[in-house]
């Protein structure tokens, strides 16, 4: 049986220094999602959309070990999407308007079939209160910069600041939405060692 690493696989899409930005081309990848909005941290509808997301991932996970493929492959990490619809009120000390997309990368032999198959069989066994949301996307950033924030989410500010001032002092302007990649078990670790990657898609300035 082939066994695979996608996170090492793509080691410089999910690894980054903690004390300088990088900057990275995203090409497409496919993912499970489920969109949202409101405060993570209180908001029902965030836990219900990680639930659908993780057990739909597993469900393929297994599938694909068992199937005819026979890979053995690790489930990708959480990730974030976060914006809002009046940017200006975007601010971490108010996020009941935050809109998000909770999401985890897929490998690329997945199908949507495949999906089809796994978001079936999770409604039938556990039917998590998201899993009529999750949909199977494509979604493509290009040219990012990205920075690792080790601590707790809410002492993110300066390792953000950093980032939005790389971007503009390379010449960027930020465009896209901002991204975290969440990479340690937060039930286990510390908050004084969760490891979040953080990125912006950026686009040359125009002049």
């Amino acid at each position: 049986m082939e066994k695979i690493d996608w996170k090492k696989e793509l080691k410089h899409l999910y690894q980054a220094s903690a004390r300088e930005v990088v900057q990275v081309e995203v090409a497409a990848m496919n993912y499970l999602m489920v969109d949202g909005q409101g405060d993570p941290n209180t908001s029902q509808e965030y836990v219900d959309a990680v639930a659908a997301l993780f057990a739909t991932a597993y469900s393929l996970k297994f599938m694909v070990k068992k199937g005819a493929l026979a890979i053995d492959y690790g489930v990708m990490p959480l990730e974030g999407l976060w914006w809002a619809k009046d940017m200006s009120k975007f601010s971490p000390d108010d996020k009941s308007n935050w809109l998000w997309t909770a999401m985890i990368a897929q490998p690329p032999f997945i199908t949507r079939e495949m999906v089809d198959t796994a978001i079936a069989a999770v409604a039938k066994k556990k039917n998590p209160a998201a899993i009529s949301r999750l949909r199977f996307e494509a979604y493509t950033e290009g040219r990012c910069a990205q920075i690792m924030h080790i601590g707790p989410f809410s002492e993110e500010g300066p390792a953000i600041e950093k980032l939005h001032h790389f971007i503009q002092a390379s010449g960027h302007k930020r465009h896209g939405k901002h991204h975290e990649i969440y990479l340690s078990d937060i039930s286990k670790a510390a908050p004084a060692k969760w490891k979040t990657l953080i990125r912006q898609p950026m686009s040359p300035s125009e002049r």
